[in-house]
């Protein structure tokens, strides 16, 4: 089995209207929510200058299957914008995971601590990502192997 790869990744939950950002530390203790942004023709600048920022070794980008493991819609924006961001930074891996579920697991926790779907709004697509992320690099731990499609650079 395989090590953990160490370093800080990003996890980034894209939705139509919002895009939320996770990060998790380099040992991949714990991922914690970190912005979220508006979905417009500033988004990739700004997930670019988050990557600059948290210097992530990977992007870890929710693959919104449907239930039965098929692509939607949401899956093809999904797979869109990983493929932007792997575009606009080719030194950085962006890994594709499931996230089936992550938003849901959101509303529920912003909901046990007390917050409204309304109120939670601006941080759900933050928590979904932290769901997701923290999945992934849990698996990985678990594991040994990192969960997804890797859309580049090639692993060492």
């Amino acid at each position: 089995m395989q090590e953990f790869r160490r370093g800080v990744r990003l996890g980034v939950d894209v939705g139509r209207a919002r895009i939320g950002v996770a990060r998790c530390d380099p040992d991949g203790m714990l991922a914690v929510p970190v912005e979220t942004v508006p979905r417009d023709d500033g988004s990739l600048g700004r997930i670019g200058a988050l990557i600059d920022e948290h210097e992530p070794v990977e992007i870890v980008v929710g693959l919104p299957l449907n239930m039965r493991g098929e692509d939607t819609p949401s899956t093809t924006d999904a797979r869109e914008f990983a493929d932007a961001i792997r575009a606009a930074r080719p030194d950085r891996a962006v890994r594709l995971v499931d996230e089936r579920l992550s938003t849901v697991s959101a509303h529920q926790a912003l909901r046990q601590s007390g917050r409204s779907q309304k109120a939670s709004r601006g941080v759900v697509d933050q928590v979904a990502a932290v769901v997701f992320l923290q999945h992934a690099i849990d698996t990985e731990k678990r594991t040994g192997r990192a969960p997804g499609e890797v859309l580049g650079p090639d692993e060492e």
